[in-house]
């Protein structure tokens, strides 16, 4: 290739890693708070899906895309509060409860979402960053999700919430140590669900962003696992927040490297390059679950550095 159609390819993987990692950032985000928490939520493909669809049907039904936002933040925190709930109760195993309400959040998608597959709703506008160019092709990879920015926000806060904030510390205590936290007086299930609730009105933000911007319309296979991959991108990032941004535009790169280079006419070993997230959280995981290697920042009450 020449030296400008390498350029045009690395800023389409730069827009694209942007436009692709949008909901990745979101649903980690949402699982960064709620593990702080000490509880893990494997559900968080079926929130994302049924998100997705909320946040769509919203939009639909109201001519607004925002208000479809909403609304997926808040399917999304009440499937996760369910979550949160059952998981209080005793003997009640995390991991069993987040596969039964994935396949319930799913579900309940597939068969309510029905009736969206053919409609168009409005969608979440762009930001233009490529204003500055006259090239359409670098227009178009530099046209951004509206949400991407207040996912950076977001990132940034929870950082600076965890650690300069009673709240920040509470959540990272029940995370850390449940005896110290009700020693302190505090009741960690009641922690936990507002964690898991609030995480869950995150992610379903991701879910709005991939039915309302990309790829813009709802259909079942909408989310190709993304709520379970970002459970890895949270272990990847040792779940710090700032880190769960780098990590979610180096899988929303990863994924954006096959259309990139389909876009200058290199379609050989396509798909592939469309493998290449699936590929990359296996290589991750091995990587950092490795007996050898510590689990450095993982809240204890997981029991995953032990």
């Amino acid at each position: 290739m020449s030296v400008d159609m390498w350029g045009d390819v690395t800023i389409a993987v730069l827009g694209g890693a942007i436009r692709v990692g949008t909901p990745f950032l979101f649903v980690s985000l949402g699982e960064c708070l709620t593990e702080k928490s000490g509880r893990i939520n494997l559900g968080l493909e079926g929130v994302l899906v049924l998100s997705a669809m909320a946040g769509f049907g919203g939009s639909y039904l109201t001519g607004n895309a925002w208000l479809g936002v909403l609304l997926a933040g808040v399917v999304g925190a009440m499937l996760a509060m369910l979550h949160g709930l059952l998981c209080s109760l005793p003997r009640v195993n995390d991991i069993a409860t987040g596969i039964a309400l994935m396949l319930l959040g799913s579900g309940l998608a597939f068969y309510l979402g029905k009736p969206l597959i053919q409609p168009q709703a409005a969608q979440i506008p762009s930001i233009d960053l490529g204003m500055w160019s006259d090239s359409p092709q670098v227009q178009a990879a530099l046209r951004i999700n509206a949400l991407f920015p207040i996912g950076v926000l977001l990132a940034v806060l929870m950082a600076w919430a965890f650690a300069n904030t009673r709240w920040g510390l509470i959540v990272r205590m029940a995370g850390d140590s449940s005896d110290a936290a009700r020693a302190l007086g505090y009741s960690v299930n009641t922690v936990r669900v507002l964690a898991t609730t609030v995480g869950g009105f995150i992610a379903g933000m991701g879910g709005a962003s991939l039915s309302l911007y990309y790829p813009g319309s709802w259909n079942e296979g909408l989310s190709s696992g993304q709520g379970l991959i970002a459970v890895a991108l949270v272990i990847f990032a040792r779940w710090r927040p700032v880190a769960c941004l780098g990590a979610a535009l180096l899988f929303g790169g990863a994924g954006a490297l096959g259309p990139a280079l389909q876009s200058v006419g290199i379609s050989a070993g396509y798909h592939l390059f469309n493998a290449m997230p699936y590929a990359l959280t296996l290589l991750i995981l091995v990587w950092t679950c490795s007996p050898k290697r510590s689990l450095q920042g993982a809240p204890m009450e997981l029991n995953v550095s032990r």
